[in-house]
This record gives C-alpha cells, structure tokens and sequence, in this order.
C-alpha cells in the first residue's frame, strides 16, 4: 500500500517492510522492521533530530510503500530480495555477491572424485572452502591431484572407460574404472584428502609417518617411498598457513571499519583454527551529503542502530542459498539474531550461530579482520570502480582484465604502442608488452599505430581483454574499433594464419572498447565508446573516471620510458658501432661506466682500462677511435 503522510497512526503495527520512494517514484530506501509504526514514527521527528543521512533522504521522500508480513523472519527475507531487485540510492547493496570456489569431494559413490564449486547442494558430499581466488583454489586442486591419486574423470567416463587413462600411467590416479581398487584402501586415500581439506595436517602427517615405518618394517621400501613423498609434499603445501585459532572449527569473522573515504567491511575464512582467506567490501562516502559522512552523524561516530543494519543486511546478502555458511560467524556489534540465525540456519541445513567476541583471541580476530579490511581498501575502490563502469557502459560484466594502450613516435621516428596489463585488482608488469611497427617510420600516423596494435593483438591470442582503453578520442577509438572488426573477419575466413579456434575468436569479439581524450583549455577528459556520438557522462573526479585517468597515465608513462630508451640505445649503437672492435656487449659496458656517449668520447686510455675487459691495448685503439667521433666527417672504413 502506497501513503503519502508521514503521520505513524497511518501505518499497521506489525511486522512488514517499507519502501520510501522519491517525488519521481523512484524507490531509495527499503528497511524492514518488527513493528512498522514504530520503525517509521524515528523518520518523522524534527529535522534537527535526525542523523545527517536520514535528514537528506526524508527531504527527498514524496511517498512510502509498505508491505505487511506475518513475521519478522519473512520481512527479513523481503527486504534483502527488494534491496538486490531495487539497489535503492541510500542502502548499502552488496554488489560483489558472485559465489566463490569451494572444493566438493563426492562422497555419493565408492570412488569420490575431488572437484571445484561454486554451489552448495543438498546431497551427499562434503564441501571445504571458500576461495575467494579461482587461481589459488586450481593451484591447490593441482597440488593435491600430484600428492593424492583420487580419480580425475567424471562419472560418465568412469563407467564406460576400458582402460588407463595418463593420469595413472604418471602415477596420479589409481585407476579404479579399470583396475579392482580396493574401496578401503581408496576411503583411507578420501580421508587424507579430508584431512587436509580440514586443515588437520598434523593428524594426517602424523598417520602417514605411521604407515611408512610400518611399510618399512615389512621391507616395502616401494611403499614406504612413495608416503615418503606424500609427506614431503604435504610439508611444502602446508608450511605457509596460518594457524590463528589452536582450537580449531570453522568461523567467519566481520569486521566493520570507517576511512575517510568510505566504509570497509573486512571477512575473515577460518576453517579447523587455520585462516584460509580474507574478503573486504567497499563503500564510498555517499557524495549527496555535501561531504559529511553517510554512515554515521555530526560528529563523526558510527551510528550504533545504522551500522547493526549494515551488518545484517550484508549477513543475509552474503550468505545466500548456495554459498557454504560456517557453523559460526563473529560480528563487531549486538544484533537481533533470532530471525536471521533462522534464515541461515535453513540455508545451511545445520545450526548456524552468529555471536559477540567471547575472549581475547576472538577481539585478536576481530582486529585482523578490520585491518585486512583497510589494507585492501584501496583494491576494494578499483572493484567499485569497475562495476561502476560496467554499469554505466552496460557492459555484460564487470571488467577482470584491463588492456590500456598509447601510440608514441618522437618526430615520426621509432613508432611505437604500449600496453599495459590491470588485473585482479593490480597492474600485471609481467603482461606489459611494446609492439613496434618499423613499416611506419616517418608516418607520424598514431590511427594506424593503434589499428596495426589491434591486428598483431588478437593474432597472439588469448588472455583476452574485457576492456581496452585507448588513450585518445573517436578517432583513435574508430581506428582500433574497424581494426578489430577486419582482423576478426580475416581470421575466421583463413586469410590471416593464428591456430585460434571459432571459440577463442568468439570471445575475443566480446572485448569492449573505450578512449579516453583529454580536455582541452581545462575540461574535463572525455570518455568515448563505439556507437555513442557523444561522451560517456562520468562524474568530474570521480572513481570511474580517476580509475581511467591512472590507467591511461599509466600506460602514457610506459610508452614513453621505453621510448626514450629506445631512442638512447639506437644513438648509442649508431655511434659506437662504428669503432672497430666494440659490440654490443662491449657498448653496454662502456654506457653503464660512463653514463653518457660525450664521457665515453673523451675518455682517455687509462679512463677506458677501468672497463671491465678492456686493457691496455685495447684502450688507446678505443680511444683513438673514439676522438674521431667529434668528427664525423673523418668517420668510415678509409678512417681505420
């Protein structure tokens, strides 16, 4: 039901949710609460009387829906599902809700396999995680597909194989579709797996060490071997954790911090006492508020009932159907859990309980938690910044993978484009690459240096980028864009020779593309995308458009450092190169003791026997060939 009256005698009194919406109808706040009356008569107090946030947002109020529910578990639910469907301007929204991996071993038939998740199913198997890194998850996946020889193919291959796959032939699987593998021996194989899933190394080091005594008691020094090896390689898988809580058990633990540019939210992964990883959300300060703070009031300090609601919003967002819950989660505040334990409860299929530091070592987590929080802060900003620009780009996804390039030339000569790499929240230097075009020499063309750079780019394949920024306007951005578009076409007709496959190329065409001009006589940059005539609006500093702004001056500052060595290379090879008997190797040495090619023209014999591998005859021959350098006119083969 729809009212427009801020009187509290005009809303039931029971449990439901709420949504305020703006004179354009727009809905900008959902909150739930056990009595709705009560919930909504705290908004309708003096302006003086409320918080800043909630002072700026009843201004722009024109009307609030609300929706009655029988219980305060059900409001609980409806508000969270609103706030995903409505991301209303004044609730904190968890955008980073993807599902992270988790290792699922199959217990359902005699022989598990080991796998990676991203769901948690009601069924039979046992689930260990989460990761909030796909690359860290696989690397431990490949680890322990070497130390434990679990079979690897899935279940419709495993009825119908015949004979040894090559993971057995290496020594990496037991090969039980074809092989009359023991089921006890294999479950003793799963229960290691488990232990050290677990985190329970110790108990697992301490029951192979067992066995291999016992192998080699019994004189079988082949067995005994290859536990050896087991235990080696456990050692060097485990070494690194961290143990952070000697009890052990399961726990998640939230941490809640403020920064002057935002909130950050830190979630700590401990499974069996170890931490396995850490996560921290971003929430930029709400920049409607004429500066101030939107969570919190005057004075600075966290409003204890706002932040409470953070928290519980985020709880029931994060952990959603499908997403592995921990027996139990730390928070940083009192909160009303009956409801929520309820939902988690349910979605977990098990007892789940949220709870208060209970001693020393538990405030000890709480801290790390925070700190871990403002420490990726920063990184959490870039996320932001990323979605942001999905969003306002109406990209399909949010970008992982960043390509920046620059064209350079200095006068026309040594044509050149660099790129640069921005992934998992960094900049990848190892990906950085340099691609001259020596057919453009003299050309001054930057269009064509970014169309040939677009054509050399798809035919060296993948990692493909989600996003290229080009620094330049349309033209730059049309340039790559029918580069692109003619490269696909050639490589899908045979014309131009990669071993890329219909699939690569198809994902390739996915790749989006942006340039980035910079403003004339104080203006602002602008950003321009294919199709659009004019300029994508992105707010005068904000991060979308710092974000663009670091990677196009990123890339802008490698191009042209590696130009400027190119150049000095180039001079120094075409005057030293002309002295009988320095090479390369010799010319590297003299640059890097005398710093300049003016110092290395006039050193004399005794300043040249200082180089490493030059002597005395050597020296005065250089330096005789070098005083001919200041005369270029006397320079040749008649010279020496």
């Amino acid at each position: 039901m729809t009212m427009q009256t801020f009187e509290p005698e005009a809303y039931p009194n029971s449990p439901g949710v709420y949504l305020m919406k703006s004179g354009q109808g727009r809905i900008v706040y959902v909150g739930k609460a056990v009595s709705l009356r009560k919930r909504l008569a705290s908004y309708f107090r003096a302006p003086e009387a409320l918080p800043d946030k909630t002072r700026v947002m009843m201004g722009k109020v024109a009307a609030i829906d609300y929706l009655c529910t029988e219980t305060e578990k059900e409001a609980l639910l409806l508000e969270a599902s609103l706030i995903k469907k409505h991301r209303p301007r004044y609730n904190i929204v968890l955008r980073d809700d993807k599902s992270y991996i988790l290792f699922k071993l199959d217990k359902a038939t005699d022989y598990p396999r080991l796998t990676l998740t991203r769901r948690v199913n009601k069924d039979r198997a046992v689930y260990f995680g989460p990761f909030t890194s796909a690359l860290a998850a696989r690397e431990t996946l490949k680890a322990l597909n070497r130390i434990f020889p679990l079979r690897k193919c899935k279940d419709t291959t495993f009825r119908n194989r015949s004979r040894p796959c090559l993971q057995h032939q290496i020594g990496r699987c037991l090969a039980p579709c074809v092989y009359d593998v023991s089921v006890q021996e294999y479950k003793r194989l799963v229960s290691r797996v488990e232990l050290f899933l677990q985190g329970r190394t110790q108990s697992l080091l301490k029951s192979l060490n067992k066995e291999m005594q016992q192998a080699a008691a019994e004189l079988n020094f082949e067995r005994a071997a290859s536990i050896r090896d087991q235990i080696r390689a456990i050692s060097r898988t485990t070494e690194q954790q961290t143990v952070v809580a000697p009890r052990g058990g399961d726990l998640d633990v939230v941490g809640v911090e403020r920064t002057d540019e935002g909130l950050v939210l830190g979630l700590l992964f401990i499974r069996q006492g170890t931490l396995l990883d850490s996560k921290s959300f971003f929430w930029p300060k709400d920049t409607e508020l004429s500066g101030q703070e939107a969570f919190g009031t005057d004075s600075g300090q966290a409003d204890d009932e706002e932040l409470s609601e953070l928290v519980r919003n985020f709880l029931v967002q994060f952990y959603a159907p499908g997403r592995y819950i921990p027996g139990h989660i730390l928070v940083p505040m009192p909160l009303q859990v009956g409801s929520l334990e309820e939902i988690l409860s349910e979605r977990k299929d098990g007892k789940v309980r949220i709870r208060q530091t209970a001693n020393r070592k538990e405030d000890e987590l709480l801290g790390l938690a925070r700190r871990n929080a403002v420490l990726q802060s920063r990184q959490s900003e870039a996320l932001n910044s990323r979605q942001e620009l999905a969003r306002k780009l109406r990209l399909p996804s949010v970008p992982e993978r960043i390509e920046a390039v620059d064209a350079s030339h200095l006068a026309g000569q040594g044509t050149m484009v660099g790129q640069i790499v921005f992934a998992d929240d960094t900049f990848k230097k190892s990906d950085y690459r340099l691609y001259s075009f020596p057919e453009l020499e003299g050309s001054r063309d930057d269009y064509g240096a970014l169309a040939a750079w677009a054509a050399k780019r798809l035919q060296s394949g993948p990692p493909w980028p989600d996003l290229v920024l080009i620094d330049g306007g349309k033209g730059q951005l049309a340039a790559v864009e029918q580069s692109v578009e003619r490269t696909l076409t050639q490589l899908r007709q045979g014309s131009l020779q990669s071993g890329l496959s219909d699939q690569e190329l198809d994902q390739a065409s996915g790749m989006a593309l942006l340039s980035l001009a910079k403003g004339q006589n104080g203006a602002d940059d602008r950003v321009y995308s294919p199709g659009r005539k004019n300029p994508v609006l992105l707010r005068s500093g904000g991060q979308e458009l710092l974000f663009l702004q670091n990677l196009r001056d990123a890339v802008h500052r490698f191009v042209l450092s590696r130009q400027k060595r190119s150049r000095k290379n180039q001079l120094l090879d075409s005057d030293l190169s002309q002295v009988p008997g320095i090479g390369p190797k010799t010319a590297k040495l003299l640059w890097e003791h005398f710093q300049s090619l003016e110092s290395i023209r006039r050193a004399s014999p005794e300043d040249l026997q200082e180089v490493p591998g030059i002597g005395r005859a050597k020296a005065e021959q250089f330096a005789e060939a070098l005083q001919n350098l200041e005369h270029p006119d006397r320079l040749g083969p008649s010279s020496w």
